[in-house]
């Protein structure tokens, strides 16, 4: 009995070896089978890839053909455009667009800018743009004369004129313009320079001292030295001051201006009268 029950414990050991073989076998088997698999899928998708770059790359939008000769752009400011346009041909370009704008210092059809700039280069018969001048705006000098220092300053400058100011004695009141330099309605280039000559009011006079002198005396100081005597006023006095001044308005060495009115009183006999 223990004989037997040896040899069937060793043949039911043998059978449990033998089916773990076969399982590890079989788990073997499906891992190699999984990888190569995926290793398959990956190359499927590089290839597609790659096969999808070469037909957008070579068929759908294919490179452009190798540029044949470049040409340098030269430098054609500061000419008309008869040499400009024989310049570009000679350096196997063309003439494109043409702009125009005024320029303050540039003379009139001379080109001021280009596009593409010098020293570019471009395939042959290229097209270069260039923009030519239409020389500075002109501009009349309005006429301020008379008009007040700040408002004649405003008028000129909004019209594009650089104003300098100047004065002098005249007989405008004080602030008021007397001319302008160069004269109105010249045609000058802005920005221009306008020089402005201000008013600093009439000359001024002292007022001389007319005290003890006749009337009729008087009169003729006080109009030589350009004063005007508004009123004059009579008032009763004895003895020597009888036809004489003896009151005035202003008082002496006043500084006043020409035309300016000044009051008088004079003595007289017997009783008092104002004319």
């Amino acid at each position: 009995m223990r004989l037997g029950g040896s040899l069937a414990r060793r043949r039911h050991r043998r059978r449990d070896r033998l089916r773990g073989t076969i399982v590890e076998s079989s788990k073997g088997r499906r891992g190699r089978g999984g990888s190569r698999l995926w290793f398959s899928m990956l190359m499927l998708t590089l290839l597609g890839w790659l096969g999808g770059y070469l037909i957008t790359t070579q068929l759908i939008f294919p490179p452009p053909p190798p540029p044949g000769d470049l040409f340098e752009v030269p430098d054609i400011r500061g000419g008309g455009l008869a040499s400009a346009r024989e310049r570009l041909t000679g350096a196997g370009l063309v003439l494109g667009e043409i702009d125009s704008l005024l320029h303050p210092s540039v003379p009139e059809a001379l080109i001021i800018g280009q596009s593409p700039l010098p020293g570019q280069v471009l395939r042959p018969e290229s097209q270069v743009r260039v923009t030519v001048s239409l020389g500075p705006q002109l501009r009349s000098v309005p006429d301020v004369s008379g008009l007040a220092e700040d408002r004649a300053q405003i008028v000129l400058e909004s019209s594009g004129f650089l104003v300098s100011v100047d004065t002098a004695r005249a007989d405008l009141p004080r602030g008021r313009v007397l001319e302008v330099f160069p004269r109105p309605d010249a045609i000058l280039p802005l920005p221009a320079r306008i020089r402005m000559v201000v008013s600093t009011g009439p000359a001024l006079v002292a007022m001389p001292l007319v005290l003890g002198l006749d009337r009729e005396e008087a009169l003729i100081l006080l109009d030589s030295v350009g004063l005007i005597v508004s009123e004059i006023t009579e008032v009763f006095r004895f003895g020597r001051d009888q036809g004489v001044v003896v009151e005035q308005e202003p008082a002496s060495d006043i500084e006043l201006e020409r035309g300016a009115k000044v009051r008088l009183k004079v003595g007289m006999s017997g009783r008092a009268t104002e004319q």
